[in-house]
């Protein structure tokens, strides 16, 4: 088999992610909490961005026709021939005076005025106590000596995120250097601060550690935590009544109290700062008719700053690497501000066209939302399914009803008996209040609660009733009784 060289040309198709759309795809996906920072990012970065408080009229030309045109049937994302024709302005861009650009721009780090009295940044910061410095600082005034305060800092160190001690007493007092005896007297007082129950080593020592911090004596109480916890966390209240020769009424009294401790007593001091939903969009009712309103609140008006603009006409002698950074500056921030306006008047039609398809749930609530995907919106608005995905991820509507996550108004469809179909948040909702009124004494069995909405016309199976049951987080029906 002879082997040889050959040549021959191929004509194909292939689309080409350019460093521009990619831009567009992910400032499309971002939330507006997220899209600020990008900006801030960029007004640090890009010397020819600057913010500004004025409205539309400050930007270029062809931004501010663009930004108008209602609802344009435009594509996805902006096409990269638009970004080549804006960069045509670079080609007049002379050379620019960068010391007056200095003295008019003072740059971080060139000094503060004598006269700024605004409080320095450090100032500013704060930070929640953990639960190893709320320990720390008891442990600063109780009065011990420095074998017991080293021990219990070692305690301290080894307790997990719900307060519990992860290690053994022979451990702590390896660590330490000390007596068994020594880390027993310290591990006596760290269970005395507060919060109560904390240093414990099981769920069973820290429920009995807050009833001493309550000064609970009552038998009843102390025996269920100390000898029936089991039966307990499953609620046999029958079972639990016939072991200590008691009454449900009693056993029940006693359990109630027991719901009341905490059994993670580090828990007010764990987890991250809350961080608050701001919504993207507002939805307001005005007549019969629904108005979307975009949150644009904090996010910074952008347009070309004005310095570039004056030496636009003086294109002789610029320097050719002057003018190439000059016009890769410009190019750069024409498009982040046109893929700005995109990203709105993207979101914007989503928007709408959630309202039309889901009208019966803005006017009267969950329990007429109908069931809705990606498709159905992508096909209303001229858009692919992927550009409607990016839209409605961490984005956030203020509606009548509240506020909703966008990807909440899209959910699977569960049939009703007569043919027609349900959304399967509705069904949820609708599971939650037979829940939430059923006899306490006799909850209903997720086989019982399918019945119920058979009853109702949603054909919907027992399984399907556990998964939302369990996707709510409400208990199953034994652990929802009570006795009285």
């Amino acid at each position: 088999m002879a082997i040889e060289l050959k040549q021959q040309l191929k004509l194909s198709q292939q689309l080409v992610m350019t460093p521009q759309l990619q831009q567009a795809i992910k400032l499309l996906q971002l939330s507006r909490l997220e899209l600020v920072d990008v900006v801030q990012q960029e007004l640090t970065e890009n010397p020819i961005l600057e913010e500004t408080s004025e409205i539309e009229e400050d930007l270029p030309a062809e931004i501010r026709d663009d930004a108008v045109v209602a609802m344009p049937d435009a594509p996805d994302a902006p096409e990269e021939g638009e970004a080549s024709g804006d960069a045509q302005e670079g080609d007049k861009l002379a050379d620019l005076d960068w010391r007056s650009f200095a003295d008019s721009y003072p740059q971080p780090g060139s000094g503060v005025r004598p006269d700024d009295d605004r409080r320095s940044f450090e100032a500013t910061l704060t930070r929640r106590p953990s639960l190893a410095d709320h320990l720390e600082w008891q442990l600063q005034l109780a009065p011990c000596s420095d074998e017991e305060r080293r021990a219990a800092s070692v305690i301290i160190g080894n307790l997990d995120e719900h307060g519990y001690l992860r290690a053994t007493v022979e451990e702590v007092a390896r660590a330490a250097g000390v007596p068994e005896l020594v880390v027993e007297q310290a591990l006596a007082k760290v269970q005395s601060f507060d919060p109560p129950g904390v240093a414990a080593r099981d769920l069973r020592e820290c429920l009995l550690l807050q009833l001493d911090a309550l000064r609970i004596d009552h038998p009843l109480v102390r025996a269920l935590v100390a000898d029936h916890l089991d039966l307990l966390q499953k609620r046999d209240f029958r079972k639990l009544a016939k072991a200590l020769g008691t009454s449900l009424e009693e056993v029940s009294a006693a359990a109630n109290v027991i719901a009341r401790l905490d059994p993670r007593p580090g828990r007010p001091f764990g987890g991250d700062d809350p961080i608050y939903i701001v919504p993207d969009i507002y939805v307001h009712k005005i007549g019969d008719e629904f108005h979307v309103v975009l949150n644009e609140d904090g996010l910074p008006k952008l347009r070309i700053n004005s310095l570039y603009r004056d030496v636009l006409g003086r294109g002789a002698d610029v320097e050719k690497g002057t003018r190439d950074y000059v016009q890769e500056k410009v190019r750069s921030a024409l498009w982040l501000i046109k893929s700005i306006h995109q990203r709105q008047r993207t979101i914007y039609k989503v928007m709408q066209s959630i309202i039309k398809n889901q009208r019966e749930f803005f006017d009267r609530g969950i329990a007429h939302l109908r069931p809705l995907n990606l498709r159905d919106v992508a096909d209303d608005i001229g858009m692919h399914e992927s550009t409607v995905s990016r839209v409605t991820t961490n984005k956030y509507a203020h509606t009548p009803q509240g506020i909703f996550e966008l990807k909440y108004f899209f959910n699977s469809s569960i049939n009703r008996v007569d043919g027609d179909a349900i959304a399967s948040e509705s069904v949820k909702e609708k599971i939650r209040k037979i829940i939430s009124a059923e006899d306490r004494r006799r909850p209903l069995s997720d086989q019982r609660i399918a019945a119920m909405l058979r009853s109702s016309n949603i054909d919907i199976a027992r399984r399907t009733v556990t998964k939302y049951r369990e996707a709510m987080n409400i208990l199953s029906s034994t652990k929802r009784r009570s006795v009285g």
